[in-house]
């Protein structure tokens, strides 16, 4: 079914309103889709490479308004809508242990989930049902995902199809890499 998902999202960068598509894939993937942008996003710019940035531009917009959609499903639908994402997800057993710590570092869990391949929507969606500040949330969820898929637009406008097998495949490693060291440097600064 996710191959399925996969490639009927891949369709879609072809598609004359593929602008549109992205926007909407981009707003439901921070609250229930399971397919990330990025697969619209990478034919589009190689495609379009002169409108790198504005696809960036789009997919950031509508992925931030869709994460105040899973922030409202956790705030205003956890029992009915959240706890199922979650169940799909394989979080919902996880869900009491962390949302006692959740709001403590909530902002990193946003910034985290925002840049690596971890599921946006599960952040989203624990965001508003542990009622982490509004604008914290919206204010990490802009740089986060700007930094995400602006530096996908910059790389691909830069270098061009060479660099998309590294992206597709490699990115998310680097993102991941890159939040473990940031997280242990600032460990080692306040506790040595």
């Amino acid at each position: 079914m996710i191959r399925r998902l996969y490639d009927w999202t891949m369709g879609l960068a072809e598609h004359p309103r593929a602008m549109w598509a992205l926007a909407i894939v981009a707003f439901v993937e921070s609250s229930v889709f399971p397919i990330p942008p990025d697969v619209l996003m990478i034919p589009m710019i190689i495609a379009m490479p002169s409108r790198a940035f504005y696809i960036a531009f789009v997919a950031t917009v509508a992925s931030v308004l869709g994460g105040l959609f899973g922030y409202y499903i956790g705030y205003g639908l956890m029992d009915a809508v959240g706890m199922p994402v979650l169940e799909f997800y394989g979080k919902a057993e996880k869900f009491d242990a962390l949302s006692a710590q959740f709001n403590a570092y909530g902002a990193w869990a946003v910034l985290i989930a925002g840049v690596t391949p971890f599921p946006f929507k599960v952040i989203t969606i624990f965001s508003g049902a542990t009622g982490l500040s509004l604008p914290i949330f919206i204010g990490v969820s802009i740089l986060a995902r700007a930094l995400r898929f602006f530096l996908v637009a910059g790389l691909l406008w830069k270098f061009g199809p060479p660099i998309r097998d590294f992206i597709e495949k490699r990115l998310g490693l680097v993102f991941t890499v890159f939040v473990v060291l940031l997280i242990g440097g600032l460990y080692a600064v306040k506790f040595l």
